[in-house]
């Protein structure tokens, strides 16, 4: 018997649901490293207006409606790259929707430029998917033919025929979203363990340039199981699922200041950012207030709203005056940061076509900044943005 249960001697897993609400067993590969889960279940408390003869308050019957909600915090990392994927890549998929489009690489033949890879085969690439050569990870703006596409900024090296091209998985929005079960076991294994189900991300945001690049998730969801108070049937489970055999997580967090950023009409890379958050809310509905039921059954995404936040250093440079001509004139560019440097470690994230809005001028420091705010993002069918990891 302990003393206490050290808020470090968790192990957190996710995994994609069949079906809202129905959770996977978990496995070894869905292990991730957390910053932190914050998982809250409230019950309705309606107002009774009986008249008892006095003023205390009687209480309310069990079974009332249940309001689950969870938020969670979590470094990029690095994973090994390739088809293998982050414990975190469920709910990537929850925020996006579309599943992830995995290009196994390819080799380069003659011709190719900064800007335009051309392949030795059909490469089988779509517009916004991603490719990596040499620690840079670029998207394809356009697919020329079936042996040559567009990225959407310059190579830094223009590769070689018979340069490899390294391997992606790309995610890109849906019409629909699925959710993930989220798993919080707790040593010692007498202690209270936990199930996040039927978890929907209603917002995911990244951050570039902290101490580490960091991932925020946070949404609605149908119940928290504990294995305290676990019966057969909730959560569509006969047993509460033990643990997956635990193996040694390596999790090296990604240094924040590590990655490119490549913004404007002519993909001008800036190296003046001292920060940048992006945001993806599905504005999601929950059906939980029909007759028959004190948990939601199922998650309507609404509107999806993706927008960027940056500050940068101002300074004379065309690509920073035209950035700023862009916002005035409310014409829309192209946004691009790359988190990461190394193979097995690098994140994407691509906003085709942005209006920047007019920044605002801070200059409480010595050298003067531009905060651009709320700068959304625009498309035609689910492609205002794509992610990927490479």
């Amino acid at each position: 018997m302990s003393c206490y249960v050290s808020s470090n001697a968790n192990r957190l897993y996710a995994g994609l649901e069949s079906g809202f609400g129905v959770g996977p067993a978990p496995v070894t590969a869905d292990r991730f490293a957390a910053v932190k889960l914050t998982a809250r279940q409230r019950s309705a408390q309606a107002e009774r207006r009986d008249k008892t003869g006095s003023r205390t308050f009687p209480g309310t019957p069990a079974g009332q409606r249940r309001k689950t909600t969870f938020e969670l915090q979590a470094y990029l990392t690095g994973w090994g790259g390739g088809a293998q994927r982050p414990g975190y890549a469920p709910l990537i998929q929850a925020a996006m929707g579309g599943a992830p489009l995995h290009y196994a690489g390819g080799v380069t033949g003659p011709g190719s430029t900064a800007t335009q890879l051309a392949f030795s085969a059909v490469h089988g690439l779509v517009s916004g998917q991603a490719v990596t050569y040499q620690g840079e990870l670029r998207f394809v703006a356009a697919v020329v033919d079936a042996t040559k596409v567009q990225v959407n900024a310059p190579f830094s090296t223009v590769p070689a025929a018979g340069a490899p091209i390294g391997a992606t998985l790309t995610y890109f929005p849906a019409t629909e979203l699925p959710s993930v079960s989220l798993f919080d076991y707790w040593s010692p294994a007498t202690a209270v363990q936990r199930i996040v189900c039927g978890a929907s991300v209603d917002k995911m945001t990244i951050k570039v340039n902290g101490d580490y690049h960091e991932f925020e998730f946070s949404g609605p969801a149908q119940d928290l199981i504990d294995s305290s108070s676990f019966s057969s049937g909730i959560g569509s489970l006969g047993t509460f699922p033990a643990e997956p055999a635990v193996q040694q997580l390596n999790a090296q967090a990604v240094p924040g200041h590590l990655g490119q950023a490549w913004l404007g009409s002519a993909s001008d890379r800036f190296l003046t950012i001292t920060s940048a958050l992006f945001t993806l809310a599905n504005n999601l509905d929950a059906r939980a207030n029909e007759f028959g039921s004190s948990m939601p059954q199922c998650m309507m995404p609404g509107k999806r709203e993706v927008g960027v936040d940056f500050d940068l250093y101002q300074n004379d440079e065309a690509a920073t005056v035209g950035l700023y001509q862009a916002a005035r004139q409310e014409s829309p560019v192209p946004v691009m940061f790359q988190p990461g440097q190394q193979t097995g470690q690098m994140f994407g994230v691509y906003l085709k076509s942005v209006v920047p809005e007019v920044p605002d001028f801070d200059d409480s420091d010595p050298r003067l900044q531009w905060r651009f705010r709320n700068s959304r993002a625009q498309g035609t069918v689910d492609d205002e943005i794509a992610v990927a990891l490479g």
